[in-house]
This record gives C-alpha cells, sequence and structure tokens, in this order.
C-alpha cells in the first residue's frame, strides 16, 4: 500500500490521468497476473474486439493493487488513464461527474446526473485508447450501466463476484505463495530494504515472517497490516506472532495510519460482506459458520449433504437440496468468501476468514457452531468396515482433515456426547486399519475418555476400547504402556 499522498506521473497537455493511488514502493509480485493483463488489454490488438477484464478475488486479496500497478506499469500505452469509484451506483455517479469537468464536457453542469454520465458514455463511445478501471465492482450489472455498449477502448474490472457471464474475462488474484509474502512483509516491516534480495534478509526475520505468512494464509492485506504493525510499535516479527496468538481480532481490526491507501482492515472489509450474505441468504450465511469449523481445504459436498440432518433448519434444507445449496453458494462465490470445484464438488475457504468470523462469534455462539460441525461429520462418517476400505484413499484425504479438526473441536470446547466418541472411536479404527497407528491412537484416547465420562467406566465396551489401545501400543513398541492398559483393561 502507498504512504504517500496521489501525484499522477507527467502526463502530456491533453492526457487524463485520474488513479487516486502513488505508485506502490512495497508492490511484490504478480508479474503473472500484469503479463496477462497486458497481454489481453494489448493496444496492439483492436480495441473493439478486446473483452473487458475482471480481476476477482476475496477482499484484502490485492485487486486494487494490483490494478493500481498494471496503471503505473503500462500507463503509457493508453491514451487516457481513468479510475472509478464503481462500488455503488452512486459513487459511480459521482466520478463520472468528475470526468465531465476533466474532459471539459458542456453538460458537466447538468443539474441532472443522468445527463451528465450519458455525456460521459457518448465521450467513450466515440473516443479510443482509454483504459477505464472500475475498482470494487461487486455488482457488475450496476457497473454495466455506466459503459457504452460499444467503444474503442479498454475495461479493466475488480470485484469479490466469482461469476462475470459475458461482461468480462475472469482474472483470479489468489494469495501469495510463501516468498512473495515474505518479501511483501520484510519491506512493508522495513526489514529489507525496497531493492535488497530476499536471500539477504536476516534468517530470523526471514524465518519468523515465513511463519506470519503460514498464518495469514499469504492475504496481503494482513500482511501489509502486520508489518505496518511492527514498523510502527518497533516490536520483532516474533513479538508480532506471540501477540496474535492471544489478540487476533484487535490485530486484523486495527487501523494504521500509514496505509492511507486501504481504508479498511481485514476484519472490517470482511463484516460487511458477512451481514450482505446474511441478509441476501440465511443459508449461505450458515454454510459459511459451518466452513469456518471445518479444515479450509477441500470440504466435500458429500460431507454436508450426508451431514444434512444435523446442521440445523435452514442449513439442513438447503444441503438436502442440490438447487438451495447451489443458490447459498452463488451468494458465497459473489463475494469470493468460498471457492467451489465442480469437477471434484469440493469447497475452501480462507484460514483468515475463519478466523475474523470466528472471532465475530460470542462464546456460546462458537460452541454451539462447533458442535454443529461434530454432529454434522459424525453423521457423514461411515462405521470403518468393508465400505470405507474401498473408498480408502478418498476418506483418509478428504474426511480425516475435517476429522482432526473435529477432534480439536471436541477438546477445545469440551464436547463430551455419544456422537463426539462414536465418531473418534470410527475414525481411529480407519486409520488402525491402514497402519496409520499413532494418529488412531490418539482419536482412540480421546474417544475412551469421553465414553467413560458419558456412560461410566464400568461398561462392556470399555474394556474392549482399552484393549485396542493396549494392541496399538503395541504395535507402536511400547510394551510397558501396552500391558498396563491390558491390566486396566
Amino acid at each position: 500500500l502507498g504512504l504517500i499522498p496521489p501525484i499522477p506521473p507527467p502526463l502530456h497537455d491533453s492526457r487524463i490521468w485520474t488513479i487516486p493511488y502513488a505508485r506502490n514502493p512495497f508492490f511484490t509480485g504478480r508479474e503473472h497476473l500484469l503479463a496477462l493483463l497486458h497481454e489481453r488489454l494489448s493496444t496492439a490488438r483492436t480495441a473493439a474486439l478486446i473483452q473487458s477484464q475482471a480481476l476477482y478475488g476475496l477482499g484484502g486479496i490485492g485487486k486494487s493493487q494490483t490494478a493500481a500497478e498494471y496503471a503505473f506499469r503500462y500507463g503509457d500505452d493508453y491514451a487516457h488513464m481513468f479510475w472509478m469509484r464503481a462500488a455503488t451506483s452512486e459513487t459511480l455517479a459521482a466520478d463520472f461527474v468528475t470526468l465531465a469537468e476533466l474532459l471539459d464536457l458542456p453538460e458537466k453542469d447538468e443539474q441532472d446526473q443522468q445527463r451528465t454520465v450519458a455525456a460521459v458514455k457518448r465521450w467513450l463511445a466515440a473516443n479510443e485508447g482509454w483504459l477505464l478501471i472500475l475498482d470494487n465492482a461487486d455488482d457488475l450489472l450496476i457497473a454495466q450501466e455506466f459503459l457504452p455498449t460499444s467503444h474503442k477502448g479498454y475495461i479493466l474490472f475488480t470485484t469479490r463476484a466469482q461469476a462475470t457471464g459475458a461482461i468480462a474475462a475472469s482474472v483470479e488474484v489468489e494469495q501469495m505463495n510463501l516468498q512473495e509474502g515474505t518479501l511483501l512483509l520484510l519491506r512493508q516491516a522495513k526489514l529489507l530494504d525496497i531493492d535488497t534480495p530476499l536471500e539477504q534478509a536476516q534468517y530470523a526475520d526471514r524465518a519468523a515472517a515465513e511463519r506470519i505468512v503460514r498464518e495469514m494464509d499469504g492475504l496481503p492485506l494482513a500482511l501489509v497490516q502486520a508489518g505496518a504493525y511492527v514498523e510502527e510499535t518497533g516490536c520483532s516479527l516474533d513479538d508480532y506472532l506471540r501477540l496474535y496468538s492471544t489478540h487476533r481480532k484487535d490485530l486484523l481490526a486495527r487501523r494504521s495510519n500509514l496505509l492511507l491507501d486501504y481504508p479498511e482492515t481485514v476484519a472490517t472489509t470482511w463484516s460487511l460482506s458477512f451481514q450482505q450474505v446474511e441478509q441476501a441468504n440465511p443459508a449461505a450465511s450458515d454454510l459459511l459458520c459451518l466452513c469456518a469449523f471445518l479444515a479450509p481445504d477441500a470440504i466435500p459436498e458429500d460431507l454436508l449433504t450426508r451431514g444434512a440432518a444435523e446442521l440445523g433448519a435452514v442449513l439442513g434444507a438447503a444441503t438436502a437440496d442440490p438447487f438451495k445449496l447451489n443458490e447459498a453458494l452463488e451468494v458465497l462465490r459473489r463475494y469470493s468468501l468460498v471457492r467451489r470445484d465442480g469437477s471434484t464438488h469440493m469447497l475452501s475457504i480462507h484460514r483468515l476468514v475463519q478466523t475474523v468470523l470466528k472471532e465475530s462469534m460470542n462464546k456460546e455462539t462458537q460452541r454451539a457452531w462447533a458442535e454443529r460441525t461434530v454432529r454434522a461429520v459424525n453423521a457423514a462418517f461411515p462405521d470403518a468396515d468393508y465400505s470405507t476400505g474401498a473408498m480408502y484413499q478418498y476418506y483418509l484425504q478428504y474426511f480425516m482433515p475435517h476429522i482432526q479438526e473435529c477432534a480439536t473441536l471436541i477438546t477445545q470446547y469440551h464436547l463430551h456426547f455419544p456422537e463426539a466418541a462414536r465418531l473418534l472411536f470410527q475414525a481411529g479404527a480407519f486409520l488402525y486399519a491402514h497402519g496409520f497407528y499413532s494418529q488412531s491412537q490418539s482419536l482412540h484416547e480421546l474417544a475412551l475418555a469421553i465414553r467413560v465420562q458419558v456412560f461410566g467406566s464400568d461398561q462392556p465396551d470399555v474394556a474392549e476400547r482399552l484393549n485396542v489401545l493396549a494392541l496399538l501400543a503395541r504395535l507402536l513398541g511400547d510394551y510397558v504402556q501396552a500391558e498396563g492398559i491390558h491390566r486396566q483393561a
């Protein structure tokens, strides 16, 4: 993010430049994206035949910064550079009126804004070679109303919407990889000069920065906020990590006086999206909450459908009906809050979205969703018999991460009920059957502890489960523990 007031580059007398940012000295990576945009928006091609482009992705992923860097890097290719705030029709209308003044159109002083907007649209249709960037165009249909039906210019949207239809070709902006994120953080924290390569960073600084990048799951805005905090407070990156473990909510919501080009924080940029999702589709809001308590990657859609009975009335009805589930997912994809792979029927969610959503809940709501998640996963996971053997790889790869997450939730929220014990026992049996003895042991131990607490220690199956633990101890080479457990059984 830029740290100085916007100063446009030198312009030709007749050239208009309305990019509202200074060039960001800390801009890092995105080379492939910029090259792709330059190829697709090339002035060497006939503008009338070029499709508009849309940079899409989660809030805070760096769409606006990438668009601004494109403008600075390739701005000389275009006759004019226009930037419009496209979040609402009101901001678009205001910026079109401003552009009418810069273009000195006769309609610039019209009382009726629509006349002024129409005049600018006519100018865009009549002139060529310009690039128009429509920033934060989350409702692409609104933005399209401000564009001429035919023109010889170039258009770039930034949007959270994953579906763009015929309005634009989609270009996803993803989280930064470890190297890019580490470089951005160290530069932003002033622990590495802008022109110094990552390899020359202090070993301790680089190691701590990499841990933060993993914690933030490569989200640029979160890394920029962390870097600004380190610079402003003078703490170390290790200090920041320790503080983040106890003050996540505060740090993700903290505004910096230095980050002039981004008025929103990680927390605020998503909180509005959460509210809009809840208003648009309550089932989508519930689905997002469920995903916040599962492992973030590769959430099987059949986990949702098979666990539908445990998901409450609203979400249960949606997950049991493919049409309603699609409707809910359409709303979430509108804000890029989840990603959906239609070929594998898997969902994924950014780790920080999970964190911010959970931090926004009170303890009672957190516990309720944790319990609902455990019950749903238990309902979706079959008994560890030959059927699970036939689908061994599927359950191992796509269910076990969520079961491990459930084990964490069971411990964290003290979820001691029979369904929790059943899930842990069956998952432990599955892992045992396929040779994962250590992981099986930890799940069996937790399952037994819950069962003893719920039903008491004098139940016949307690001895049976103790014998399973003794067998696992033997397989892991701990014969003393195995003998002790057998005696206890």
